[in-house]
């Protein structure tokens, strides 16, 4: 049995300190016996800015994804999505190092990352799996475009006028009114567009979807949220304007009037690697800078009321 250790580097080549902690990552990897593998046009630009790393394997070419061992994604959330999609069916864990602004989905910080790379060496991280989407749009019986998301499916007007959309939960009509558009979000996702949109936050740990109409002219337009085995079905009336479907602001496919955008949760997962035992609260406030002045309690002591 063969004893190479490949580890995934994704990160955003446009950001200089993206392209720095890259390298810096590649050295860590390569001093500890392990290769590090990136896409070829990753590895071009590290080498570019690290020639000393000419020799870095390339995914696809050199090394099947399905000979990783994890992926370490250096950048914001956007940057953790697009190494999603790569790992995506692949059940390979990914540990995310934020260079960005929120960064909700990583795991570490910029300043820690020589400690996060021993940590992922060691495999000292415990696995979580998050629910993802399954995504299909249908024009009469016929499906024209499946795809999936991590974060939301989002069904949005492409031109000045709005959508005439009805909702359907479990096969049975909800609603029906003129928006912007519908987020259908898993928990993962409840706190990016769906959250920016008025919807609730749901703790990762709680399998549900949730539905957010944007800017819905209705009585009954409030954000849903839905058990994990729920069908939902957003339909474009087939005389109103065309719409615009987009999965993770990564996955696009125009919506002609008169399409059916049916979304459930899908059977693939995409596996995080968690290096902290912190709660899913502590993440929101840290994340959200939040106020907790007055709290009984210092951060992490697990104060009880009973």
């Amino acid at each position: 049995m063969s004893m190479v250790r490949n580890f995934l580097v994704v990160s955003h080549t446009a950001q200089p300190d993206s392209l720095e902690a890259s390298a810096e990552v590649c050295r860590l990897l390569r001093s500890a016996g392990a290769i590090a593998v990136l896409r070829d046009t990753e590895r071009d630009a590290v080498v570019a800015v690290a020639p000393d790393l000419a020799d870095l394997a390339v995914l696809g070419s050199q090394v099947d994804v399905s000979d990783v061992e994890c992926a370490i994604v250096l950048g914001g959330d956007g940057t953790i999505l697009r190494a999603a999609e790569v790992l995506y069916g692949a059940d390979i864990p990914l540990v995310g190092v934020n260079l960005g602004r929120v960064g909700f989905l990583a795991e570490a910080e910029r300043s820690g990352l020589t400690e996060t790379i021993t940590r992922v060496l060691a495999r000292d991280y415990a696995i979580e799996k998050r629910a993802t989407l399954r995504v299909r749009v249908k024009q009469g019986a016929k499906v024209v475009f499946e795809t999936w998301a991590l974060n939301e499916a989002a069904i949005e007007k492409s031109a000045s006028r709005m959508l005439e959309v009805v909702i359907e939960v479990d096969r049975r009509p909800l609603s029906s009114f003129g928006c912007d558009g519908v987020v259908i979000a898993t928990p993962t996702g409840s706190t990016a567009y769906a959250f920016s949109a008025g919807g609730p936050v749901v703790w990762p740990s709680v399998n549900a979807l949730v539905v957010v109409p944007l800017s819905a002219h209705a009585l009954f337009a409030r954000p849903l949220v839905t058990g994990p085995r729920s069908t939902i079905a957003v339909d474009i009336a087939a005389h109103a304007a065309p719409g615009m479907l987009t999965c993770d602001g990564r996955r696009t496919f125009e919506l002609e009037s008169g399409s059916r955008v049916v979304v459930t949760t899908s059977d693939v997962c995409i596996t995080l690697a968690r290096m902290h035992d912190g709660t899913f609260t502590d993440r929101l406030v840290d994340k959200f800078d939040l106020p907790v002045m007055g709290w009984r309690g210092p951060k992490g002591s697990g104060m009880s009321d009973d």
